[in-house]
């Protein structure tokens, strides 16, 4: 039989924690899991969803937090994030279905540690740290420190992710995320892919990201794109595809092949600097970009 407390105190949740029990937020991962026989209930729960804190998205000088229990509801909406980290709002908004994103929350989709997670591949362009907590005291950390593989994370038992933290945009910059899907709702990336990019002054590329969903064992951002600055954002673009190509490690199953994914990914990966290109020079495009565009499942 398991067992749940709801504190409404963060002090509260990680003693919980260090005695033990496991944190709950809106159970879309733990309880699915738990009905498929993937993984058993914890013998002990802590629901997080009281705790005020933990719900708060505010502006420092660093830049922006986005506290744990913050839903994929709110952050498709969110003014803060759709104007400065668009491709955060462009993952939540392909999330699962509207019950799905009214409970899912963006500290329970990071660290479930998921290779398909929407929402990753926009943090890791976007330079997101976690901040872990206990009662022994708190540590930002790095995706790329945090997810040691599928489902798997580098957070101790007794931690908390409390908040994300995305760092100051440049100027003239714009992110996007796109996913190659079979429908348009309850589904997971097939592939997916998110992008950063700043402009100079003169319209050319003056700094870029990607990072790649599910062609690997965590989210993968490429590498050694510095020889896309200075060039103009079409050519840039079209550059991205085999360098995506090359790095991702895809699998095959049931629902794309290896070689599938592969070539597939290039594609996701021109259209996400495409997007972001075209957002960092001003242009509006609506949340999410699959749908604005026409990416992925028809109507």
């Amino acid at each position: 039989m398991t067992s749940i407390t709801i504190p409404t105190s963060l002090r509260d949740v990680l003693e919980a924690l260090a005695g033990g029990a496991r944190p709950i937020a809106g159970g879309t991962d733990l309880v699915v899991s738990s009905r498929q026989g993937k993984a058993p209930l914890p013998e002990a729960l802590v629901a997080i969803d009281q705790v005020a804190e933990l719900s708060e998205v505010k502006t420092g000088t660093d830049g922006l937090m986005i506290g744990a229990m913050v839903t994929h509801a709110r952050l498709m909406t969110e003014e803060l994030l759709v104007e400065s980290y668009t491709a955060v709002a462009d993952a939540a908004a392909l999330v699962g279905s509207p019950s799905t994103r009214n409970v899912g929350t963006i500290g329970g989709n990071v660290m479930n540690g998921s290779p398909a997670m929407d929402t990753g591949a926009p943090l890791v362009v976007l330079g997101a740290e976690v901040e872990l907590r206990s009662t022994s005291g708190s540590r930002r950390v790095s995706l790329a420190d945090l997810w040691t593989g599928p489902g798997r994370t580098s957070a101790a038992p007794d931690e908390l992710c409390v908040a994300v933290h995305l760092p100051l945009r440049p100027v003239r910059s714009g992110s996007a995320y796109v996913r190659l899907e079979y429908r348009r709702a309850m589904e997971i990336a097939v592939v997916g892919a998110a992008a950063s990019v700043s402009l100079a002054e003169d319209g050319t590329i003056a700094a870029v990201a990607v990072a790649l969903t599910a062609v690997a064992p965590t989210i993968l951002a490429v590498p050694d794109l510095d020889a896309l600055v200075g060039l103009d954002p079409t050519v840039a673009a079209q550059r991205v595809a085999p360098a995506a190509s090359a790095t991702a490690t895809p699998i095959s199953d049931l629902r794309a092949s290896d070689t599938y994914r592969r070539h597939t990914i290039g594609v996701m990966a021109t259209r996400a600097v495409e997007a972001a290109a075209r957002r960092a020079s001003g242009e509006t495009i609506a949340v999410p970009v699959n749908r604005a565009l026409g990416i992925g499942a028809a109507r």
